[in-house]
């Protein structure tokens, strides 16, 4: 009973966590944007996510496994394969910011990505077990509805009314963020708090149709990154801590480094401000738990049979409802978006309940080999001796 209540709290985390991760990260980028400004900070919010994964990912899990040790061993395989789920997990982190940086809100945003990733996951899963024939009907209607239930889910996501109260209301809201910001000393700067006003890049289509493009490219990226991890931990006998360790230094190479290369050749309006910066690194400090409390759901005896369903289920509805009640939507929301929402739900678990399972190669069996002959005269004179 206490194993079973154990994994419940690790995966309830991890769905807190990354319930919360896509609606603090946009407040981050918003805090970390100069007044004036027509898009949001991406690079430097990136470089906070990867500082936040480098100390909870690397510096934590390096103390542990020097004071504590653990199982397993370091191979080539499993520091490549770690590496490379790491670089996918900071790639799809990418995608979240360019799609709030496109115009996308984390309403909805974070539950097509919560819906599309599992599908990923089991398609890739499948794929690596050999198992394509084994795909049944009841996986493909869970596909089916994640598709729909993606669709609902943008086009009826809620939005702000723009009647004359809520303009004047933004206006107000505006005024005041574009003062606090001008009086509010960085930490780190380039660009002027109070940068003129560019014209966005592409119309309303073009940045839907990029806001499109990056939530695919998380949704491919996250859901790759699971079984890619699985795989570097195998290669590593089963450890949990140096498989962690590469991902967070993947996460450093290209959430820290990369992007401050980038801000040289390319400077953006932006700068490191103290609450923008302090969103950011909760944001990445969410992720990096969340990760964490699914590796303790299975530590504690947890199966992915039903931790990754609750988990993927469970994190959209924290996001919709984090997302509601924060940004003053609960009013907009009309009935097709929460029976979007619920579609994706059910369409991820189904995928993930009903994906065909890779069971162990069958072998051959082994000719019995007789470690006597026994005849029957022999068994006779056995008789007759006892």
């Amino acid at each position: 009973m206490r194993s079973l209540l154990l994994v419940i709290a690790s995966f309830l985390v991890t769905i807190l966590a990354w319930g919360i991760y896509g609606p603090v990260l946009h407040w981050g980028q918003e805090g970390m944007t100069d007044a004036g400004a027509s898009e949001l900070a991406r690079w430097r919010p990136f470089v906070c996510v990867g500082l936040a994964y480098f100390v909870i990912g690397v510096i934590v899990p390096a103390l542990l496994l020097k004071w504590k040790g653990e199982q397993g061993g370091w191979t080539a395989k499993g520091v490549s394969l770690s590496l490379a789920a790491g670089a996918l997990g900071a790639v799809g982190a990418l995608g979240i910011i360019l799609a709030f940086n496109f115009g996308g809100k984390p309403v909805f945003v974070m539950p097509l990505v919560f819906g599309g990733a599992p599908v990923v996951n089991s398609l890739l899963t499948i794929y690596l077990a050999r198992r394509v024939r084994d795909i049944g009907p009841m996986f493909l209607a869970g596909l089916v509805m994640v598709i729909l239930g993606s669709v609902t889910v943008m086009l009826c996501a809620p939005h702000k009314a723009h009647g004359p109260d809520s303009a004047a209301a933004t206006t107000e809201s505006q005024a005041k963020t574009t003062a606090s910001t001008s009086t509010n000393t960085p930490l780190i700067s380039s660009g002027s708090a109070n940068a003129p006003k560019e014209k966005p890049p592409g119309g309303k289509l073009g940045r839907w149709i990029l806001q499109l493009v990056s939530i695919a490219m998380v949704i491919v990226c996250w859901g790759a990154y699971g079984p890619t991890l699985h795989k570097g931990q195998a290669a590593m006998r089963q450890s949990r801590l140096r498989p962690l360790i590469c991902v967070g230094l993947a996460y450093f190479a290209i959430a820290v480094l990369v992007p401050n290369l980038l801000l040289r050749i390319t400077p953006e309006s932006s700068g490191y401000y103290f609450w923008g910066s302090a969103w950011s690194l909760a944001a990445g400090s969410a992720g990096a738990i969340g990760a964490l409390g699914i590796i303790m759901a299975f530590d504690f005896g947890g199966r992915p049979i039903y931790v990754m369903p609750l988990v993927f289920g469970g994190a959209p509805v924290v996001n919709t409802l984090f997302s509601t009640l924060t940004g003053g939507l609960w009013d907009q929301i009309g009935s097709m978006f929460p029976a979007g929402l619920i579609l994706v739900i059910a369409g991820a678990a189904m995928t993930l309940i009903f994906a065909p399972k890779g069971g162990p190669a069958p072998s051959s069996p082994e000719p019995e080999i007789p470690t006597q002959i026994k005849t029957p005269q022999a068994e006779t004179t056995t008789a007759s001796k006892t």
